[in-house]
């Protein structure tokens, strides 16, 4: 039997992006300590700190944090969100930043928009 041209597995990396350009540039999270939560927290075939045996890697710039994955390897983009929201939990963030998806493969972290006027007021 012949294999069909281009059904073969796709070879490279595949890179999640999450953007905290506004938490960030508020000095409200530090994304070194953000990267070191998820560098101990992803999980790949079902177990943690497997990063370097499977080739994911972890990075960061001054805003955004990149987590490179070989195509081969299955990780879920809704797995970074969670841990993303799990670490603004832990900071007691959650009640004010939200994980919104900017692209396909990028998540952004957003204030949440507070307008309204001020409820906890006087009762009368």
């Amino acid at each position: 039997m012949l294999k069909a041209k281009g059904k073969g597995p796709k070879k490279g990396t595949v890179k999640f992006v999450i953007d905290c350009s506004a938490p960030v540039e508020d000095k409200v999270l530090d994304i070194a300590s953000f990267e070191k939560y998820m560098q101990e927290r992803i999980k790949v075939e079902g177990k943690t700190g497997n990063l370097a045996q499977n080739n994911v890697a972890v990075s960061r710039d001054s805003t955004k944090l990149t987590v490179a994955i070989p195509a081969e390897v299955k990780l879920s983009k809704r797995q970074l969100k969670y841990l993303t929201k799990r670490y603004l939990k832990k900071q007691q963030l959650r009640d004010y930043l939200r994980v919104v998806a900017a692209s396909k493969n990028s998540y952004e972290m957003r204030y949440f928009q507070m307008n309204g006027g001020e409820e906890g007021g006087a009762d009368a």
